[in-house]
């Protein structure tokens, strides 16, 4: 027996339709089985709200008078790129301010932007003949501007290795500070709420997807940049450290700043904590299963970022969310660098959303690809 994406969407319009949590799913199974599951259960919903650097945000500004052709372009001293278009730029997460650096970035300025404030802008040109003005100040925010959305090339990873510091000195890293002697393990994925994790071989999540994305609808637009679906697999599909990604587009003048939020890493940058869930439509009992996915069938490897060591360590989410786990024989702290309560959140909202008929599921119009080529490393070649 099998169920349609477009027969889910009629259950949900008429009401009827049931929507489970990632979490909720898994004492289901175990109580009801899974043909009496597969039966009742028309969508798992999954949640995520972690640091997601590739992340950033177009915005168009509109013509003045007489107009601009910007090549240079600040927003609150912060660099945008504006290589696209007259008045178009590109404002990504983890940019810094000139004049304060990584105490503010780009990530602050798309969450001033959600949360309606004014933003400085700041813009210089060549001049032409069609765009006569050299320099232009003003402010601008998310009522003034025309379009603005959010497109990030690389969201959602698909697992992600912990790390940890095998030296005598503190570390700063995108993983967050890392004590020296192992002093400590940070890790940052949803475990069994990750929306990929509960669509481990992409059969419902692909280009075209809807998603819940900074709490407004976007979809998945592409495969995400350093997708690598090429990973060591477990049995269960579910891969060992980084593989799938996803890019993602949505509108920002309808997002909140409860689900993207700024982050400062200490001595390291800037960075976006972005709130994703992605509903996975149960078409059969085999999809059911892989949504049924639990911490402790869900592996990582953990990584020692100084490179001096080679630890061949892979342990469970279960292991890691148990506060500590054992390091070349010693009892190290574990710590998360994503939020548990906000993926059970958006997972719950996305849940809300479906059930009162405001969320409809979109059939991909393409899967993404699982190719086993793996990821090219950059090389110093000659010229």
């Amino acid at each position: 027996m099998q169920k349609t994406i477009a027969e889910i969407n009629e259950r949900i319009k008429s009401g009827k339709a049931v929507v489970v949590t990632a979490e909720e799913i898994i004492p289901l199974v175990e109580e009801k089985g899974v043909k009496k599951a597969f039966q009742e259960v028309d969508v798992v919903t999954t949640g995520t709200f972690g640091p997601m650097c590739s992340s950033g945000m177009f915005i168009n500004f509109g013509h003045s008078n007489p107009p601009i052709r910007m090549n240079r372009v600040w927003l609150n001293d912060v660099p945008a790129f504006a290589g696209i278009a007259a008045v178009d730029a590109y404002v990504g997460a983890t940019e810094m301010s000139e004049r304060l650096g990584m105490q503010y970035g780009g990530a602050h300025v798309i969450q001033d932007f959600i949360e309606g404030k004014d933003i400085v802008l700041y813009a210089e040109s060549y001049g032409t003949d069609c765009y006569p003005r050299k320099e232009i100040k003003t402010t601008i925010n998310k009522n003034n501007v025309n379009q603005a959305f959010l497109f990030n090339p690389r969201n959602c990873y698909q697992n992600y290795a912990a790390a940890t510091n095998s030296t005598d000195r503190i570390m700063y890293t995108y993983m967050g500070t890392l004590l020296p002697n192992f002093g400590n393990v940070t890790y940052s994925t949803a475990g069994e709420l990750s929306p990929l994790l509960n669509d481990p071989e992409y059969r419902t999540v692909g280009i075209g997807t809807r998603i819940f994305i900074g709490g407004t609808q976007g979809y998945v637009a592409w495969e995400g940049t350093q997708h690598d679906p090429g990973q060591d697999r477990l049995e269960n599909g579910v891969p060992v450290g980084g593989s799938g990604t996803l890019a993602l587009i949505g509108d920002v003048k309808k997002m909140s700043s409860r689900y993207i939020r700024a982050a400062v890493y200490e001595k390291y940058g800037v960075s976006l904590f972005v709130g994703v869930g992605i509903p996975i439509p149960i078409l059969d009992e085999d999809m059911l299963l892989k949504t049924a996915v639990r911490n402790r069938d869900i592996q990582t490897v953990v990584v020692d970022k100084s490179g001096k060591e080679a630890l061949n360590l892979r342990v469970s989410y279960e292991q890691l969310r148990s506060g500590s786990i054992e390091v070349r024989g010693k009892k190290v702290p574990t710590a998360p660098l994503s939020s548990l309560k906000a993926a059970r959140e958006i997972a719950s909202e996305l849940k809300r959303q479906i059930s009162r008929g405001e969320f409809l599921l979109s059939e991909p119009v393409e899967r993404l690809p699982m190719r086993k080529e793996r990821l090219n490393k950059l090389e110093i070649r000659e010229a």
